[in-house]
């Protein structure tokens, strides 16, 4: 293996070298939208086509999900979900800015919103984790998804289907996928599977996109799919062999697109890792320029794309609750605007300089203000499990005073325009300190001292935090952006730690 990465970088080098100051190898230059949560009102998201379009971006990736308004299985479509007329608006309009929609539908893993009905019970690998279809029962998942497919094609323009594919992870799990993987492995259970897909995918008309991951994982998936096809390597920072044997799907034949991420894990409520995001930027985009890649997507997160499901019976589940919910892409133009300054050059992307400048344009800040705003937000992004910060001598005590003193830096700096984009980097970061008081909290509890009678003392610590104040921060600052009814889910669930705690403290009956 580190011969094999070795040969990788010394390939990566050379193709740089002989890349550099040659036009942009990236025919696709596209961002990624994720609409499982945090539904974006319609404005919202014309203007962020017309943003995109503004800076050069040719592509839109819609994840759609239960946003879509699906006809003859309309039971798929949620409480969000926009008018047919209203897709077909925004499609056209994106078209006017010069924007391909492609739009995503996940049709193996990732499915949860489509398995969580019983209409589709029959589909599922699991009867208690609806992620996944069966594999084995393609005739009935190829049924599905024609109609699917047929649906988004009704609506719009692109000669692209992203049909998904990543993140199986229940490969293999039911008896009758067991049985077909004695028989010819995993990497065919899967690859029988995606052929079928995407052979129905041509058969529509279309080109069909597969992320990447498991095509890499068991490369003899590759076998036999239409030669039209695109996989999407994505990589929010790590080794290009993580995922398995990167050569084999260079040499594969098929067109690949790059893919990093502006939200990702271990972003959540209470955490965005900044420094890890602007690396992500600057290592693999000119990585994936050197490698001859044809498209860029930059990815955006708005969850894990896991789930927690609530069970009525043992059998029975009535809902279920996203994993790692992120703050609102309202956050995120910074990274956003790094992105498009990293499409702009064949050069690595220069974190300090591109945020001197960015800073200077945004806020009106001069170079020392800059790198005060981008040393407060970098510092200790560390995330916190089972009560234990996950860097090791760090204290939750110490996790706590970085974020106070990110606070004090970010006050300390005062915007000479834009101050409401600005204003979002103060919001998270109280989020977080809010998160971490009620963390060292709840520690106390779990002391072995801990006794009833401190808990006065500790429920009047947990009541300073007054949540009610950041929730009308929250509101007010992406109001134009989400529905009230997700902005009440967003403070609501964001605050359920401090509810139990409080709860518990008053043994409120």
């Amino acid at each position: 293996m580190k011969a094999k990465r070795l040969l990788t970088a010394v390939l990566l080098l050379t193709m740089y070298f002989s890349a550099a100051g040659q036009a942009d190898t990236f025919r696709v230059k596209g961002f990624h939208l994720d609409l499982r949560i945090q539904v974006m009102k319609m404005p919202a998201l014309k203007a962020f086509a017309r943003q995109l379009s503004e800076h050069g971006i040719n592509t839109l990736v819609m994840e759609w999900e239960a946003s879509y308004p699906y006809q003859q299985h309309a039971v798929i479509s949620n409480r969000y979900a926009y008018t047919r007329e209203e897709v077909v608006d925004f499609v056209k309009y994106c078209n006017g800015l010069g924007i391909d929609v492609i739009p995503l539908q996940q049709s193996f893993g990732h499915v949860e919103y489509i398995l969580r009905h019983w209409r589709y019970r029959e589909l599922r690998e699991d009867q208690k984790d609806y992620s996944q279809v069966n594999p084995v029962k393609e005739e009935e998942c190829k049924a599905l998804f024609r109609d699917l497919y047929k649906d988004l094609i009704s609506t719009h323009t692109s000669r692209y289907i992203h049909i998904g594919g990543d993140e199986t992870y229940l490969l293999g799990h039911s008896e009758a996928s067991k049985q077909k993987v004695e028989k010819v492995g995993k990497g065919r259970l899967y690859g029988d599977y995606i052929k079928m897909l995407c052979e129905l995918v041509v058969s529509l008309g279309k080109v069909p996109v597969v992320w990447a991951d498991i095509a890499l994982k068991y490369p003899d998936a590759l076998q036999g799919l239409p030669k039209q096809t695109v996989f999407v390597d994505w990589n929010y920072g790590w080794d290009l062999h993580r995922f398995g044997d990167h050569e084999k799907l260079m040499h594969s034949g098929f067109e690949i697109w790059g893919s990093p991420a502006v939200r990702s894990g271990p972003d959540n409520y209470f955490l965005a890792d900044w420094e890890k995001h602007f690396k992500n930027i600057h290592d693999f985009i000119p990585q994936a320029r050197a490698l001859g890649y044809r498209g860029m997507i930059m990815t955006s997160w708005s969850t894990s794309g896991l789930y927690s499901p609530v069970f009525e019976t043992a059998t029975d589940i009535t809902d279920l609750y996203a994993i790692r919910r992120v703050y609102p892409i309202t956050g995120f133009d910074m990274l956003i605007a790094a992105y498009f300054e990293s499409l702009r050059t064949t050069a690595p992307l220069d974190a300090s300089q591109f945020i001197t400048g960015y800073c200077r344009r945004m806020y009106g800040f001069n170079d020392a203000q800059a790198m005060t705003f981008w040393n407060a937000l970098k510092k200790a992004p560390y995330e916190v499990s089972q009560g234990m910060v996950v860097k090791q001598g760090v204290s939750l005590a110490a996790l706590l005073d970085s974020a106070r003193e990110t606070a004090a830096a970010l006050r300390s700096l005062k915007p000479i325009k834009n101050r409401s984009g600005f204003a979002h980097f103060g919001l998270m970061n109280d989020i977080r300190i809010f998160y971490l008081s009620c963390l060292i909290v709840e520690a106390k509890t779990n002391d072995v001292n801990y006794t009833r009678d401190k808990a006065p003392a500790l429920l009047q610590q947990l009541n300073s935090l007054q949540p009610e104040q950041l929730n009308e921060r929250f509101a007010q600052m992406n109001k134009d952006v989400l529905y009230p009814s997700e902005i009440n889910t967003e403070n609501t669930l964001r605050n359920e730690r401090w509810n139990l705690l409080k709860n518990k403290l008053e043994a409120s009956k």
